[in-house]
């Protein structure tokens, strides 16, 4: 489920957090679905469980999780998460089409070059 890239020059706790997002975005762990337990998630990749920790902290600040006194973490629900993080790559994909722009390329060029994307 979580792998850690030990080449990656991220801090092991955004991997994590990172795989957590892109699991939940996908609908892979659905809306209050109990997380992996710090202890056994750190024992499971062989890190320290405050790195664990610093990952959940993370997910929860960005709510991706809650958590729940004595009993974890949860995943949140996920429909708003989805629709944010879609209006971020919009806005990033936005920026570069601009920057294309800019420089020369038409947007003719640009919509030849999705339309031919490889998925």
């Amino acid at each position: 489920m979580i792998l850690i890239d030990y080449k990656d020059t991220r801090p092991i706790y955004e991997q994590i957090a990172e795989r957590f997002k892109t699991l939940i975005l996908k609908g892979v762990m659905q809306p209050d679905e109990q997380m992996p337990s710090v202890r056994s998630l750190a024992m499971e990749l062989s890190i320290n469980p405050n790195t664990i920790q610093k990952a959940y902290a993370e997910l929860e600040r960005q709510d991706f999780i809650y958590t729940v006194k004595g009993r974890g973490s949860f995943v949140s629900g996920n429909e708003e998460l989805v629709e944010r993080r879609k209006k971020e790559y919009v806005d990033q994909i936005l920026k570069l089409v601009k920057e294309v722009l800019e420089i020369g390329m038409t947007k003719m060029e640009i919509v030849f070059e999705i339309e031919n994307l490889q998925v």
